[in-house]
């Protein structure tokens, strides 16, 4: 997706990324005029060709798109359709509240506990007074059984493919791993160790449209208090947190994105998340908020 031409403004720690863009397009734009003013000109010995205007414009434009390209978003294939997904159970004890779709798989229902379940007429999901939405499991009937199959598949496909990302060029274990008290700019973002927010909190400046990725290798552990916060336009929807190891979200913290995760995810008292939670493992909540975008 191509992105709005503009200047860059702002720039914060951490936003050398566009920073150089913007030196990338100041730069080229001098290039090309010198190309263009020096084809124009004429010695007292030899005429040189003009560089016609139309390959000028045509340099410059590609220029102009070239210093400002957006990341699509990771697809979620149809594990999107699920606020919580989940390969091994989905675990719940006080007072949870869920609006969206759950479900696990290849594990049954009888994984699925705190909930209080109560089966449809046809057989095909369940409901329960603390999800605002259906809950699937592959123990259901038809076509339940394939839905659930082809939505972790889907799952597992996102996480492999984000977590696979080379463009943009990413940012490369920024801060150490420590992300507290930042301002994060939209990119790829990589770590070889575990990534931690504490209390402090962390900030997402970016417009709508802008995506972030984080790789990250270890566990990632959003402290108690903590608060993601989104700033500029930036949304839940476009944010992934893409981790290898296990998703410990603390006692009243306010999370944003969606996790995919390839073990445990873990939602600890009087959280808030805004997103979604896919775990190729298991999903425990603690009295969460857990609610999609």
């Amino acid at each position: 997706m191509i992105k709005k031409i503009g200047f860059v403004t702002n720039v914060q720690s951490g936003q050398s990324q566009r920073t150089s863009m913007g030196v990338t397009f100041f730069t080229a734009l001098a290039l090309l005029t010198t190309v263009f003013m020096a084809g124009c000109q004429k010695d007292n010995s030899t005429a040189t060709t003009p560089v016609p205007v139309a390959a000028v414009q045509t340099s410059f434009a590609t220029a102009l798109v070239a210093r400002d390209i957006d990341a699509a978003p990771v697809n979620l294939g149809s594990a999107g359709l699920f606020t919580i997904l989940s390969e091994t159970g989905i675990s719940t004890t006080g007072v949870t509240s869920i609006n969206g779709n759950i479900g696990v798989s290849p594990i049954s229902s009888t994984a699925i506990t705190g909930f209080g379940l109560i089966m449809d007429a046809n057989n095909q999901f369940s409901h329960t007074p603390i999800v605002v939405g259906k809950v699937y499991a592959p123990n259901y009937a038809v076509p339940t059984p394939t839905k659930m199959t082809t939505a972790v598949s889907d799952m597992k496909t996102a996480f492999t493919k984000a977590n696979g990302r080379t463009f943009p060029a990413p940012f490369v274990e920024r801060y150490a791993g420590d992300l507290s008290g930042r301002t994060l700019v939209p990119g790829l973002y990589k770590w070889g160790t575990g990534v931690l927010i504490t209390n402090v909190g962390v900030k997402l400046n970016g417009l709508a449209d802008d995506v972030w990725v984080f790789q990250i290798a270890k566990n990632f552990t959003v402290n108690n208090g903590a608060i993601i916060t989104l700033e500029g336009g930036a949304q839940a929807k476009n944010i992934f947190w893409v981790v290898s190891g296990k998703v410990v979200i603390g006692s009243g913290a306010q999370f944003k994105g969606n996790v995919l995760s390839k073990t445990l995810i873990s939602v600890n008292s009087g959280a808030k998340v805004h997103g979604r939670l896919l775990a190729q493992t298991a999903v425990t909540i603690i009295a969460g908020d857990i609610t999609p975008y």
